[in-house]
C-alpha cells in the first residue's frame, strides 16, 4: 500500500506524535532504564489498598508511595485487546483484536482476524534493535498462530501461558519459548503466580553479565477466573467478607476519597441492578459467595507478594533505582457469569471441571460473579467487557526512584494504555520506525508519559474512543460519550460526575451530536465496523468449536 494512502486511513488524532516517536532511529544514551510493565487480569480499579482496597497489598502501596499513582488511566475493557494496544501503543482494531482471540474468531475483517498483524510493533519489537534485553513471562493470548508466538514478537525469552484462562496449579497450554510443559511435569507446589515472577527473575539475572539494559513485561493471569489461591494466602481471608458486598463498597468509596484517589463529589454508583442487597440472600449462599470473595483476594495479595520479592531482587543487584515499573490491570473487575458467578464449567469445552472440589483448589472452577465485581470497580458502573468507567478504569502505578522527584504524587492527568509503547520509547531513547520487517507501521496513537512522571505537563489527548463488541464510547475533555450495546447513547460530563449517573443527553443535544460524530470519524479510520452479535457465536457456527 502506499504510505500516504495508508497514513491517511488513519485519522488526523494518531498523527500527533512527540518527536522522539518520528526518527526510527534509537538515541545512543548512558543509563537507559531497566523497564517492568506488570499487568494483572481482570483486577479492578479499586482492588489494591492505595486505590481504596481492604486487601493487603503493601509491596504495591510502597510501589506508589514512592511513584506517581493515575487516578484517571484507561485499558480497553476486555484481556486480548488490551494486551494488543498495551505492547502497540495502537487501538486494538489497528492491531487485528478489535474482539477477543480464540480458536475461529477471524471474522474477515482487517480490525478482527483474532491476532497481531505487521502493521504494528510491540514494545519488545522496537527496544532489542536499541540494545534491549527483552522477555515476558505470563499470560499472552495473542494469537497460537506458530508465526505470532512471543518470540515471533520480539522477546527473546518466554514462559508463560498461550490462552486466557487455565488452572493455576496444573496449567495448559504452558510454554518455555517454543516448549510445550505438560501438567504432570511441573512441581507439587507449583503455581502460576509465583512461577512467572521467579522465571522472570532467572531471566534477569542470567542476561546481566553483559551490561544491556532489559524490558520485562510480567503479565500475571490474577486475578481472572478460575479463583485458585494457596491454602496459606487463603486463609488470611477466611471469613472476612462475610459482612457483604454493600458494605466492603461503601468502605471502599468512603476510602477512595479520603485517599484522594477519586473527587468527593463523586457519589457511589447505585448497587448494580442484577445484584441483590446482601441481607437479602441467605446464609448458605453468603458464606459461599464470602469464601470466593476470599479466595479472590488470597490471588491478589500473592501478586502483591511476588511483586516485593522482584522488587527485593533488583535492589540486591544493584538496579532498582535505574528501573521504571509500571503496574496496572488488563480491564475492569469480572463479572462473569451473573450474579453470583459460576460454579462449574461455563460455554468452553471445560468437561474435566464438571467435577467440583472445594473452591479456591485446583480441583474446583468457579469465578465470583457482579457481586463482587460491582465491589472491585467501586465506585464506578458497569464492569469487564463495558466501556463504562467500571469496564476501563485501571489503577496505574509509575515507580523510577532515578527520575520520580514528586514522590506520592497521584496525578489526574488523563492516560490510556496507548501510552505505554511511547512512554517506554521516550524512556530508553528509542525510536518508533515507520517501516518494520518490510511492512508500513500504523503512527503510534498515544503520547509519552514520562513528562508526568517528571512532573512536567504532559501532551495530553485530543480524545480517546473505545468499542468492544458493540460498546462504545469517546472522551473528550470534560465529555464522555457512552453507549452500553444496544442502548443509546448516554452523554456525562466525568469532571462533575465520572460515576455516570447523571445522563445529559438531552439536556445537551449539540454536544452529543458533536461527539457522535466524532465517534463516527475514529471508527471509519481504525477498522472497526458495525458490532453483529452473532459474531460472539460465529466460531459454534462454524464448527469450531461445540458448547456444553
Amino acid at each position: 500500500m502506499d504510505r500516504r494512502k495508508f497514513v491517511k486511513t488513519v485519522g488526523a488524532a494518531s498523527l500527533a506524535l512527540p518527536a522522539p516517536f518520528r526518527t526510527g532511529k534509537a538515541a545512543n544514551l548512558k543509563g537507559r532504564p531497566n523497564i517492568v510493565l506488570i499487568m494483572a487480569d481482570d483486577m479492578g480499579f479499586a482492588d489494591i489498598g492505595c486505590y481504596g482496597s481492604e486487601i493487603d497489598t503493601p509491596n504495591l502501596n510502597r510501589l506508589a508511595g514512592d511513584g506517581v499513582r493515575f487516578s484517571q488511566f484507561y485499558n480497553c475493557a476486555r484481556c486480548c485487546p488490551t494486551r494488543a494496544s498495551i505492547l502497540t501503543g495502537l487501538y486494538p482494531h489497528q492491531t487485528g483484536i478489535g474482539d477477543m482471540v480464540n480458536p475461529g474468531f477471524d471474522f474477515g475483517k482487517p480490525g478482527y482476524r483474532g491476532r497481531l498483524n505487521r502493521q504494528c510493533v510491540t514494545i519488545a519489537e522496537a527496544l532489542r534493535p536499541a540494545g534491549y534485553h527483552t522477555f515476558m513471562t505470563g499470560k499472552w493470548h495473542l494469537s497460537q498462530d506458530p508465526d505470532c508466538l512471543p518470540r515471533d514478537r520480539g522477546f527473546e525469552e518466554y514462559y508463560g501461558l498461550m490462552v486466557g484462562a487455565g488452572n493455576y496449579f496444573r496449567p495448559a497450554n504452558l510454554m518455555r519459548n517454543e516448549q510445550l510443559i505438560a501438567p504432570e511435569d511441573l512441581p507439587a507446589d507449583y503455581y502460576t503466580t509465583d512461577a512467572f515472577t521467579d522465571t522472570a527473575l532467572e531471566f534477569i539475572k542470567n542476561h546481566q553479565a553483559d551490561g544491556k539494559p532489559f524490558f520485562l513485561y510480567l503479565a500475571f493471569n490474577a486475578p481472572h477466573w478460575p479463583l485458585h489461591a494457596k491454602p496459606d494466602d487463603i486463609a488470611k481471608y477466611q471469613g472476612k467478607y462475610l459482612k457483604g458486598w454493600d458494605a466492603f463498597r461503601q468502605e471502599r468509596y468512603e476510602r477512595q476519597k479520603a485517599l484522594g484517589i477519586i473527587n468527593p463529589v463523586w457519589p457511589l454508583s447505585d448497587r448494580d441492578p442484577k445484584v441483590p442487597a446482601w441481607d437479602e440472600i441467605g446464609d448458605e449462599l453468603k458464606t459461599k459467595t464470602a469464601l470466593k470473595m476470599a479466595v479472590y483476594a488470597a490471588m491478589i495479595d500473592c501478586v502483591d507478594q511476588n511483586i516485593g520479592k522482584l522488587v527485593r531482587s533488583l535492589e540486591s543487584l544493584g538496579i532498582a533505582d535505574n528501573t521504571l515499573i509500571l503496574f496496572l490491570s488488563d480491564n475492569g473487575a469480572c463479572w462473569e457469569t451473573g450474579p453470583f458467578g459460576f460454579d462449574s464449567n461455563i460455554k468452553y469445552s471445560l468437561r474435566k471441571y464438571k467435577e467440583l472440589g472445594e473452591i479456591g483448589t485446583g480441583k474446583s472452577f468457579v469465578s465470583y460473579g457482579r457481586c463482587w465485581s460491582n465491589v472491585g470497580n467501586t465506585p464506578f458502573r458497569l464492569h469487564k467487557h463495558w466501556v463504562h468507567e467500571g469496564g476501563i478504569s485501571t489503577p496505574m502505578i509509575a515507580h523510577w526512584p532515578a527520575k520520580i522527584s514528586d514522590r506520592g504524587k497521584i496525578t489526574g492527568e488523563l492516560g490510556h494504555i496507548i501510552d505505554l509503547l511511547p512512554t517506554c520509547l521516550d524512556a530508553a531513547g528509542a525510536g518508533y520506525p515507520k517501516e518494520f520487517k518490510d511492512n508500513e507501521i500504523w503512527p503510534a496513537a498515544g503520547v509519552s508519559l514520562l513528562p508526568v512522571l517528571q512532573g512536567r505537563e504532559g501532551k495530553g489527548h485530543e480524545f480517546l474512543a473505545w468499542e468492544h463488541e458493540g460498546n462504545r464510547a469517546v472522551h473528550q475533555g470534560n465529555w464522555k460519550l457512552v453507549s452500553a450495546y444496544p442502548d443509546r447513547w448516554e452523554l456525562y460530563d466525568l469532571e462533575a460526575d465520572r460515576s455516570e449517573m447523571n445522563d445529559l443527553a438531552k439536556k445537551h443535544p449539540l454536544k452529543k451530536r458533536e461527539l457522535e460524530k466524532l465517534y463516527r470519524d475514529w471508527a471509519g479510520s481504525h477498522w472497526v465496523e458495525p458490532w453483529n452479535p452473532l459474531n460472539s457465536y460465529w466460531p459454534w457456527i462454524k464448527g469450531t468449536l461445540k458448547p456444553e
